[in-house]
């Protein structure tokens, strides 16, 4: 991944901090992806989950990479113990009707030009 694109949105309503963004930064620059299934993923792209341990205990974050250009599009950064972080997979409903609407709104944000892009330094 070269990029990590944020929508502001999503920002919003993960309740990113500056620290978590940095965080999210450091952990990209790794590069230790699992891809996962998903629904409604844009073509030459992957659902792809990231497992993360901060100060403040583990998480999940979720993104979707276009492999074109391997960029990557923020869409969750979720505690563990979450019900979205404890069960990141399309077999929980949950999670399954989260990632449509988030989907959306980072489609909608993409569309509108308000979002953020952060570049890796690989």
């Amino acid at each position: 991944m070269r990029s990590i694109v944020f929508a502001k949105r999503l920002i919003k309503n993960e309740k990113l901090t500056t620290l978590d963004i940095e965080t999210i930064f450091k952990i990209c620059q790794k590069g230790i992806f699992t891809k996962i299934k998903g629904t409604k993923i844009p073509t030459n792209s992957n659902l792809i989950k990231v497992y993360a341990t901060t100060v403040s205990g583990a998480r999940r974050l979720v993104f979707v990479l276009d492999e074109k250009i391997k960029v990557g599009y923020f869409l969750f950064f979720r505690r563990k113990d979450d019900e979205i972080g404890k069960n990141i997979s399309i077999k929980n409903p949950k999670f399954k009707k989260l990632l449509i609407k988030y989907l959306a709104i980072w489609n909608e944000d993409m569309e509108n030009d308000d979002f953020e892009v952060v570049r890796l330094n690989l």
